[in-house]
């Protein structure tokens, strides 16, 4: 018998409780392979059998087994971690839980574990990264609300640092990175607010610092142009706006003779403010106006069946930036970028 060739397990050590920290020693004792087998099989080695591989993670699981992460980084330069950076507002409507159950599924069958990273009010983006570089906390990181010029993707780049943003950027160097197509989204929800006889449309956007607000704009101009309708842009708020500023613009803009009769939203959270204002200025979702949001929460349509939606996936945007990053771990190159196509349903 080989050593790749896993015997039965030693009789009576099974299911005891090693005394003290279980090691790989331990395991190999239980298993009666060798200790360099017992670490290939943890971390999936490939030229081992797949009955090996599980039959020793179950053991791992089973006796509480944990790898010494200090060790690990002082003998590979790993930690066997990718840091998800989140800030607490990204939790709202699941963002933040949406992500990592795709990064997490990405990571299935892998040595490597996601941490969270969180991102304060009132912190500089910068912090996070810089600590997680400067401290090798991770083999790689994942943060989100991306910018034209990013200095967190400036600072990655040139320090080789593996990342992938969720969001684009404008560096004319190429960088992993995971986005949704807004321009495209901006451009159909246009489109089709002209359709249903809307005469100009407003579309509260995000930060203008943000790349995906650049993305938003665009596609409303060109729709518009397009279909010899008016639109215009918000001012004073934007789509991360607390909801009664929202709401108090929207209202505003709704009783003036000359506002919008159609409305297109970049998240269930602010499209949640400008249903609320349009109702509060008396008037009708689906007949005096038209709204058109992103979707990425079941739980919007029970809530606000009258405007239209169009879905964002989080959780497959998530498994893309998980496979992405382990991509780039490994030293790829190429094909490290993904930009999801809305996927256009509209009610009859």
């Amino acid at each position: 018998m080989s050593e790749d060739e896993l015997p039965p397990v030693v009789r009576g050590k099974r299911g005891a409780k090693p005394s003290g920290k279980p090691t790989l020693k331990t395991i190999a004792q239980m298993t009666g392979l060798a200790v360099t087998t017992i670490s290939r099989a943890l971390n999936n080695a490939p030229e081992l059998a797949q009955e090996t591989r599980d039959r020793v993670q179950k053991i791992a699981a089973e006796i509480g087994y944990l790898p010494d992460r200090a060790a690990l980084r002082l003998k590979t330069g790993r930690t066997n971690v990718i840091s998800l950076v989140l800030e607490p507002d990204e939790q709202i409507y699941g963002f933040g839980s949406s992500l990592m159950a795709g990064i997490t599924e990405a990571l299935r069958n892998t040595p490597y574990h996601l941490v969270i990273t969180p991102l304060f009010r009132g912190v500089s983006p910068m912090e996070p990264i810089r600590h997680i570089v400067r401290n090798r906390m991770a083999d790689g990181v994942i943060f989100s609300k991306t910018e034209s010029f990013d200095e967190r993707i400036r600072f990655l780049i040139d320090n080789d640092f593996p990342f992938v943003s969720h969001g684009r950027s404008q560096y004319s160097e190429p960088h992993p990175s995971v986005d949704f197509d807004n321009e495209a989204y901006a451009y159909a929800a246009t489109r089709r607010l002209a359709q249903k006889g809307c005469k100009k449309v407003s579309i509260v956007l995000p930060e203008s610092a943000l790349t995906y607000a650049e993305h938003l704009r665009a596609g409303v101009i060109r729709a518009a142009n397009e279909a010899g309708i008016a639109y215009e842009f918000s001012t004073d708020v934007n789509s991360f706006s607390p909801s009664d500023a929202l709401r108090n613009y929207v209202g505003k803009r709704a009783r003036r003779p000359d506002g919008p009769d159609g409305w297109i939203c970049v998240s269930e959270v602010s499209a949640l403010a400008v249903l609320g204002a349009l109702n509060d200025a008396g008037k009708t979702v689906g007949q005096d106006v038209h709204v058109v949001t992103k979707q990425s929460s079941p739980m919007f349509d029970a809530f606000q069946p009258s405007a239209e939606t169009v879905h964002e996936d989080f959780v497959d945007a998530g498994f893309h930036l998980g496979s992405i990053l382990l991509r780039r771990i490994s030293g790829a190159t190429d094909d490290l970028t993904y930009v999801a196509a809305p996927r256009i349903g509209w009610r009859e």
